[in-house]
């Protein structure tokens, strides 16, 4: 039971506008460590503002007012001297689309490291090959790294973007919608290895369906018009829902 894992990130009473609209209305949640949690919910719910919150991607947007609190281990990520590149290090995010660098596979891998100031070759290799492993990559790869990234296929890129933050040994791994594009094959092997780097992170992710969601989450997340609606272990937000909202949602009267 994920009840009993303690909480890597908390939202205290969040509230988060831009250009004049409430984006977040009042949340407060908690994310348990070594757990895949899922924010589902209607587009424009609040679900990637949430999410972005943790690593304060938010604020390279313009206009934005937040309150409440957001704590990592406990400490408020957007306390006055808050170390941001130090957070985005420990919170990693994966996008919808994959992006992978220019550049080969092993550069876009160890490009984070190396601007950490990593430059000892052996611990380059070894952080490669670890992270194209958790990632589900490295069978694929391993024998054509100095290939350019461009050329792996949609769901490699996309994996290939999981090891690229993994490289950073992140202890939150968000992911927005990262199987939107791919097909059924592709998808599969994104939701095996977070299945495995759950034992090593916490992961929050926006899945691209319901059926995604039921299918990955330890503790899901409702979502309705900036309001959380209803959380709860495992996948009682889809067998048992406490709140009609929610109800019609996962069985498809809207969304």
């Amino acid at each position: 039971m994920v009840a009993a894992s303690p909480a890597k990130i908390r939202y205290e009473d969040v509230r988060y506008s831009y250009a004049g609209v409430e984006a977040l209305k009042g949340v407060t949640f908690e994310v348990p460590d070594r757990a895949v949690t899922v924010l589902f919910g209607p587009a424009g719910s609040g679900k990637t503002t949430l999410m972005r919150l943790a690593n304060r991607l938010n604020d390279l947007v313009d206009g934005t007012r937040l309150s409440g609190r957001v704590l990592l281990d406990g400490q408020d990520v957007y306390a006055p001297g808050a170390d941001i590149q130090s957070l985005r290090r420990r919170v990693g995010m994966v996008f919808a689309l994959p992006l992978p660098l220019p550049g080969t596979i092993r550069e876009n891998v160890t490009a984070g490291p190396r601007l950490a100031g990593e430059r000892d070759r052996p611990r380059l290799d070894a952080i490669l090959e670890r992270s194209l492993e958790r990632a589900a990559l490295w069978g694929e790869v391993k024998d054509r790294l100095d290939d350019p990234a461009a050329r792996l296929s949609g769901g490699q890129q996309q994996r290939l973007c999981i090891a690229r933050s993994l490289a950073m040994e992140p202890e939150v791994l968000l992911l927005d919608e990262p199987t939107s594009g791919l097909d059924p094959i592709s998808t599969a092997k994104v939701e095996d290895s977070l299945a495995a780097l759950k034992t090593e992170c916490a992961i929050v992710i926006v899945p691209h369906s319901i059926q995604q969601a039921a299918r990955i989450a330890d503790r899901s997340a409702f979502l309705l018009m900036g309001e959380l609606v209803e959380w709860g272990d495992g996948k009682d937000l889809f067998t048992a829902p406490l709140d009609r909202r929610t109800e019609d949602y996962v069985t498809g009267r809207f969304g």
